[in-house]
C-alpha cells in the first residue's frame, strides 16, 4: 500500500511538473515534436489516476492542455472527448470482469446523457473561446468544491429499491478487492438520477471535459450505488456519451490528430494502470490529488479566460 501512495503521489508530482514546464516553454523557441511529447507523458500520469477516481481523462485533460498548450481551445475540447473516450474503453473490459462496472446500471443513464451531450457539443462550439475558458474554469472550481463537500460512502444503505430501479434490475454483486468482501448493492431515486444525467450530457458535451466528475457523486450519493461501483460504471458511461459528442466536433474539423493521438495513446496505457489500482486501493489519495490539480487548472482556466493570467 505504501508503495502504491508513493507512485501515486509521484505521479501527481511529475504532472504538475509537467504543465508547469510546457507553460515555462510556451513562451520560448521549442521543437514542435515536444508538445506531442509533452501531452503523452501528461496524459498517460492523468489516466493513472482517472480512473480510479471515476472522474474521466477529460475533466483533467482539457482545464490542464488548455491551460498550460499552445492549442485552441476548441482543438483542446475535440481531443478532451477523444481522451475521455480512450480512458473509459480501455477500462472497460478490466471493470467489467471484477463486477465493478455494471453495464445494466450504466445503459439507461448513458442513453439520456448522449442525446443531450450533442446539444451541448453543438453549444460550445458556437460560443467564444474566451466565453468557454471562463465559464470552464468556473466550472472546474465548482467540481473541486463538490469533491471538498461530498462525503462519499463507500457502500451506502439503501433499504428499498423504487419500482424503476426493480423494473430495470438495477442490482449486482461485487468482491471488494481490498477487504476481501462480498458486497450486493441496489439503487434508488431511479428517476431523479436519470434527470440528473440529462443535465451531465450537457456538460459534457459543452466542455469536451466528460463529466465524470458528476457521474459518481450522482451514482454515489443520489442513486446509492457502492463508490466503487459508482466510479467503475461511470467509466462505462464516459464511453457511449463522448463517442455520441465526439462526432460533433470530427464533423466540425475540431479535431487534430497531433494533437489528439499522443493523447489518447497516453491517456489508454495510462487508464490500465489505473482500472488495476481501482480494486485494491483506497481512493482517499487519488482524491486529494486529483483534487489539487483541478484546483490548480480550474484557477489557471479562469484567469485566463478573463484575461488576468493570459
Amino acid at each position: 500500500m505504501r508503495l502504491q501512495r508513493a507512485v501515486l503521489l509521484a505521479a501527481g508530482g511529475l504532472l504538475v511538473a509537467s504543465v508547469a514546464h510546457a507553460a515555462d516553454g510556451a513562451s520560448g523557441d521549442v521543437h514542435w515534436w515536444v508538445w506531442p511529447l509533452g501531452l503523452f507523458v501528461v496524459c498517460f500520469l492523468m489516466g493513472i489516476v482517472a480512473v480510479p477516481a471515476g472522474i474521466g481523462g477529460g475533466t483533467l485533460f482539457v482545464p490542464i492542455v488548455g491551460s498550460f498548450f499552445p492549442f485552441h481551445l476548441d482543438f483542446v475540447r475535440g481531443a478532451g472527448l477523444l481522451v475521455a473516450l480512450a480512458s473509459a474503453l480501455a477500462a472497460g473490459p478490466t471493470l467489467l470482469r471484477g463486477g465493478l462496472g455494471s453495464l445494466r446500471l450504466a445503459l439507461p443513464l448513458a442513453v439520456l446523457a448522449s442525446a443531450s451531450s450533442i446539444g451541448g457539443a453543438m453549444i460550445g462550439l458556437a460560443m467564444p473561446a474566451q466565453l468557454v475558458q471562463t465559464l470552464l474554469g468556473g466550472v472546474v472550481l465548482g467540481i473541486v468544491a463538490l469533491m471538498l463537500l461530498s462525503k462519499k460512502s463507500e457502500f451506502p444503505v439503501v433499504a428499498r429499491p423504487d419500482a424503476l430501479s426493480q423494473a430495470l434490475a438495477l442490482h449486482g454483486v461485487f468482491i471488494d478487492g481490498a477487504t476481501g468482501r462480498t458486497v450486493h448493492w441496489q439503487v434508488h431515486r431511479t428517476a431523479p438520477g436519470l434527470v440528473t444525467f440529462l443535465g451531465i450530457g450537457v456538460l459534457a458535451g459543452m466542455f469536451g471535459i466528460g463529466a465524470g466528475w458528476a457521474n459518481v457523486p450522482a451514482l454515489n450519493l443520489l442513486m446509492g450505488a457502492p463508490v466503487k461501483v459508482a466510479a467503475g460504471t461511470s467509466g462505462l458511461v464516459l464511453s457511449l456519451v463522448d463517442s455520441s459528442a465526439a462526432w460533433v466536433y470530427i464533423n466540425r474539423g475540431a479535431v487534430l490528430p497531433i494533437i489528439a493521438v499522443p493523447s489518447v495513446v497516453g491517456m489508454m496505457l495510462g487508464a490500465r494502470i489505473g482500472a488495476r489500482l481501482l480494486d485494491v486501493l483506497k481512493g482517499s489519495v487519488i482524491r486529494h490529488m486529483v483534487i489539487a490539480v483541478l484546483f490548480f487548472a480550474g484557477a489557471r482556466a479562469l484567469l485566463k479566460g478573463t484575461g488576468i493570467w493570459p
